[in-house]
């Protein structure tokens, strides 16, 4: 922003979305209307992963991040409970690191009261690169020591299942519906 109140033509890159837990936030709060911003579109890795283990997404979702840096836990562990009460897909942004491993345990505990232990969930580190790697676990299955901040954990709603090898949230259709 300072390079930019200079007349320089600044550029602020990083992965993923920039507007999903990235630098667009910062920069825009600090910029104003006298530097033209344009924000480019990227992949966010909940959509990544989503895409790489199957349609996680397929019904409503939602994102959270566990870094309580910025947020205080009390706040990230009210969300968590609504998105278990309401049934809700869910996302993990920024699940574990060296200094902060107790919150992806935490946040299962709170979806496991609401969810069976079988409900799918999925662990994708590196979403798009290289090293890409991914597994479906279950809520009981889950290691969190196996998790690091280059991870997003998916977890399903009672709807999620594993069909053939993928992660899938029915959309709920009615003519998906059994018939009675």
């Amino acid at each position: 922003v300072a390079e930019a109140r200079r007349g320089h033509a600044v550029a602020l890159i990083g992965s993923g979305d920039a507007g999903v837990y990235a630098m667009a936030s910062p920069a825009l709060a600090e910029a104003s209307d006298d530097i033209d911003v344009v924000g480019v579109p990227g992949v966010t890795a909940a959509l990544a992963a989503g895409a790489i283990l199957g349609a996680p997404l397929g019904h409503d979702h939602v994102s959270i991040s566990l870094s309580d840096l910025h947020t205080p836990w009390e706040v990230i562990e009210r969300r968590v409970r609504a998105a278990a009460e309401a049934d809700i897909v869910v996302t993990f942004y920024n699940p574990r690191s060296r200094g902060r491993d107790w919150q992806l345990p935490k946040a299962l505990a709170v979806l496991a009261g609401h969810r069976e232990p079988t409900t799918p969930v999925g662990v994708v580190r590196n979403a798009s690169r290289p090293d890409e790697s991914s597994r479906l676990t279950t809520l009981a299955g889950l290691d969190p020591a196996t998790v690091d901040m280059m991870t997003v954990v998916t977890v399903g709603n009672t709807a999620t299942r594993e069909i053939a090898g993928r992660m899938v949230t029915p959309r709920g259709y009615r003519w998906q519906e059994e018939p009675k």
